[in-house]
């Protein structure tokens, strides 16, 4: 069975009280009268109603000052304005002062008729915005826990990835062979720059992308300790713009840095210390370029050096960014430049 709408009508007319609580009960209200605002305020912060109808003209508070009151409690009821004026400015004062509607007395079943249908028609709309507002409440709550769980998750993998380049960092540590050694250690740096993503994600406010600046400051901070000896120093130098991208973009770039940079501090400068400049820029509204170069010896015409991964891992990390990497011929030195989409 449905509960009957319970409404509060506030007037100071005795006989209209009673009519209207005549005819709204015979559509089927609940109907509790106040004879002034005072008495109206007091009953709507003591029990629930659907609706509360004010009447304009009163003794002590008037209408107005009734309704501002009625705005103050902790779950206002909707209201209903009513008044024997149809003056313009009457109304629009009522609508500005919170009411949900504005009816003008009028003499017969027509004015009853009307506060029927305005009731439903406000408690309709107040119970949609009832809805609206739970289902908003249940949506936050809901992407709060999935932001839990992703965090959670980004913190496991961070942990899992973690521990796998410790153990690539003991196998590398027990081998003799330099080349097997080099190897394993250039894929400890791979590793350690994707685990920096997922460790950010999990220790940030966003878990679903990269402040690029943050994360890049400390890859190039790793690289630095690695390459940069007493015996063959390495400046690396990093102008980032701040910018945010997507997780899979971030660890995308994240392995391309590595992979150029490193490139840069083992072959660019054969003959002492040198300097490698990592930028990140916006390039537009919706695109980044990313720009890594030296001043070294040069790519020129020899093939590639070492085991060649580390050019196919650059090349699928600029394939997954819908990008290529390109090189300025007229540099002196290397000029390594990637540019893609923000998204």
């Amino acid at each position: 069975m449905i509960d009957a709408p319970r409404i509060l009508y506030i007037d100071d007319d005795a006989g209209i009280r009673r009519l209207v609580t005549r005819a709204l009960e015979r559509r089927g209200y609940k109907v509790t009268v106040a004879d002034g605002g005072e008495a109206g305020v007091a009953l709507a912060a003591a029990e629930p109603f659907d609706v509360v109808a004010v009447d304009h003209y009163m003794p002590g508070i008037d209408g107005l000052e009734t309704m501002a009151r009625l705005s103050t409690l902790p779950d206002a009821p909707p209201m209903v304005y009513v008044s024997g004026s149809e003056e313009t400015q009457v109304a629009l004062a009522a609508l500005r002062g919170g009411a949900a509607d504005y009816i003008v007395k009028t003499p017969g079943d027509d004015f009853f008729d009307l506060l029927d249908a305005t009731f439903r028609q406000v408690i309709e709309r107040a119970q949609l915005a009832r809805a609206k507002a739970r289902a908003e409440d249940d949506l936050r709550a809901s992407n709060a826990r999935l932001e839990a769980l992703l965090a959670e998750v980004n913190h496991r993998v961070a942990n899992s990835l973690q521990l796998v380049s410790a153990m690539v960092r003991m196998q590398s540590s027990a081998l003799t062979d330099e080349a097997a050694r080099a190897a394993l250690e250039d894929t400890q740096r791979r590793i350690s720059a994707i685990a920096q993503v997922h460790r950010r994600l999990y220790t940030g406010d966003d878990v679903e992308s990269v402040d690029m600046l943050d994360y890049l400051t400390q890859l190039i901070d790793e690289l630095t300790e690695t390459w940069s000896t007493d015996d063959c120093p390495r400046a690396l130098v990093l102008h980032a713009e701040p910018l945010r991208l997507p997780t899979d973009r971030a660890v995308s770039l994240g392995v391309i840095v590595t992979e150029l940079v490193s490139n840069a501090c083992k072959y660019a400068y054969p003959g002492g210390p040198g300097e490698v400049r990592v930028r990140l820029s916006r390039d537009g509204d919706e695109r980044f370029r990313l720009t890594v170069e030296d001043d070294g010896i040069g790519l020129g015409d020899a093939p590639p050096k070492g085991t060649g991964v580390g050019t196919r891992l650059i090349r699928a990390m600029a394939q997954s960014l819908d990008s290529i990497v390109e090189y300025d011929r007229t540099h002196t030195g290397t000029r390594a430049i990637v540019a893609a989409a923000l998204a």
